[in-house]
């Protein structure tokens, strides 16, 4: 089953992206890019360190506590986690169960991992921030719900909208001019990546080297030789398989934990 979204092109901005369903242990989630009309799936929750370990196994690191994602964010098993494929993926989870639960869905941006207990037992389980989990709670009500400990909840897959941001790829220190690895952050939409490539400034037109997923959001290459700036990247969303350019975002004369922000996003 598929749906459409809306259209991103050079002139218009939009794009037309499917989505397909996603198949997890024993369950089956739907990639779900809108935000009406979402079927919601059970699971559970639980508080994790906060803010989820600073960015945990994904490397986003204290930004987690930053604008945009500003702690909404959650730690996940394995059955959603898929080895890093899903950091920077969004969901929309609210609890119903409690009767301090607003009933009110909650935006949460996965930034970890959640490696054993409940969250390796459990179909689905979310171990979110204590500013996620709040979140979902009745105003004032907040410390009740996050007394409550484990919750039942619903979710959903949904597009990541960071209001008008574009994306952004923060260079590893460990970087130099034979190995680069980066962060790369704020993908609207699927908010994942299945692919990322880099461009050199002395490669061939349409030549393109294939970068590896190091850990989490972390894409890294090491050619065997020198690398030439400025860097072209390419990346590939996970479930659209939606193709961007983010043209000479890394610029001659990069250094190695430098932040650059492309003029580029998804929506």
């Amino acid at each position: 089953m598929a749906m459409s979204l809306g259209q991103l092109s050079e002139s218009s901005h939009w794009l037309i992206v499917s989505t397909s369903l996603v198949f997890t242990s024993a369950l089956q989630l739907m990639l779900r890019l809108q935000t009406q009309n979402i079927s919601t799936y059970p699971a559970l929750a639980s508080i994790g360190c906060p803010p989820v370990r600073l960015g945990g196994s994904c490397g986003y690191g204290n930004l987690v506590s930053q604008a945009p994602f500003s702690s909404l964010v959650t730690g996940i098993g394995p059955s959603l986690y898929k080895s890093g494929k899903e950091c920077g993926a969004c969901y929309q989870i609210k609890c119903t169960k409690h009767r301090s639960c607003s009933r009110k869905p909650v935006r949460v941006v996965i930034t970890d991992f959640c490696p054993g207990g409940a969250c390796v037992t459990d179909v689905a389980h979310f171990d979110l921030s204590g500013t996620a989990f709040g979140a979902m709670a009745i105003p004032g009500q907040e410390n009740k719900l996050r007394n409550a400990g484990v919750l039942q909840i619903r979710f959903a897959r949904v597009a990541c909208d960071y209001s008008g941001r574009t994306i952004v790829f923060r260079v590893d220190p460990g970087s130099n001019s034979n190995y680069i690895a980066m962060v790369i952050e704020f993908e609207e939409g699927d908010g994942d990546l299945r692919r990322v490539d880099l461009q050199q400034a002395s490669s061939e037109p349409g030549e393109w080297w294939e970068m590896n997923q190091s850990w989490g959001a972390v894409w890294q290459l090491n050619p065997g030789s020198k690398l030439n700036p400025p860097f072209s990247i390419r990346l590939t969303s996970q479930y659209s398989g939606q193709t961007l350019v983010a043209k000479n975002v890394i610029p001659t004369g990069w250094k190695p934990g430098a932040t650059y922000r492309s003029v580029v996003n998804y929506l």
